[in-house]
């Protein structure tokens, strides 16, 4: 880091108390103090209370939020015969069969920020863990990006559907929109996050489920959120 961007993180830190903001006071802190020149993303990062090693902690889902990311995510649909056409009906922006899978596979192409696949293209979809895994866009029944619905997952896609997923430190780092959102609807899209969190609770999941939760925006510093709130009823 620069020292000029240094200063100017320094500065912004100054300015975010040591004690926990309900999520409507943390939002417009975030906004206020935000130095970057480009219209950072706003992110939730939410420590929870289980163990990702054993699978019936794992904490997994997807949310379509209400006002969406302030980016349109290009869509490619690996399917066959009319269900491509479909797709492309639908607002899909790229969508194609077997071509599509080789073309992964042999130039390492990743030009899309999703991917939707039918049942039946699994076979061919499957080879491309590789490639695709690392990168979060592997096809997977639970997040409802394999469906025969593809018009369906493809218009949730645009509106700003999110996938959350606990990684191995049991932690989920999820965006939830742009600095350049009204704050209204920055906490609109938070709370629907946070609530889809919540619900995702395993029953294996003992103690205290949501550990932390910090806001912050791409290069900004982390605003402490109250999680009691969190820890009842979904708010």
């Amino acid at each position: 880091m620069s020292r000029k961007s240094g200063k100017k993180y320094t500065a912004a830190l100054k300015q975010v108390e040591s004690k926990p903001y309900a999520l409507d006071e943390a939002v417009p802190l975030v906004k206020k103090i935000k130095f970057a020149k480009f219209d950072e993303t706003i992110e939730l990062h939410l420590r929870l209370g289980v163990d990702p090693k054993h699978a019936d902690q794992m904490v997994r889902g997807t949310v379509v939020l209400p006002n969406g990311l302030g980016k349109s995510k290009k869509v490619l649909v690996i399917a066959s015969g009319d269900k491509i056409r479909e797709a492309l009906d639908a607002g899909a922006d790229l969508a194609g069969g077997d071509e599509m899978v080789t073309k992964i596979q042999t130039e390492n192409w990743t030009d899309f920020d999703a991917v939707i696949a039918t049942p039946d293209m699994m076979r061919g979809v499957g080879k491309l863990g590789k490639v695709l895994g690392p990168r979060g866009l592997m096809p997977n029944p639970k997040t409802g990006t394999v469906t025969t619905d593809v018009a369906n997952a493809v218009r949730e896609v645009k509106a700003g559907k999110v996938e959350f997923r606990v990684d191995k430190t049991g932690v989920i780092h999820v965006p939830f929109g742009k600095v350049s959102f009204d704050s209204t609807k920055l906490v609109e899209n938070a709370n629907t996050l946070l609530n889809a969190v919540v619900k995702a609770k395993p029953s294996a999941a003992k103690g205290k489920y949501v550990q932390s939760v910090t806001v912050c925006s791409t290069m900004g510093p982390g605003v402490q959120l109250d999680v009691a709130p969190y820890n009842g009823k979904a708010v």
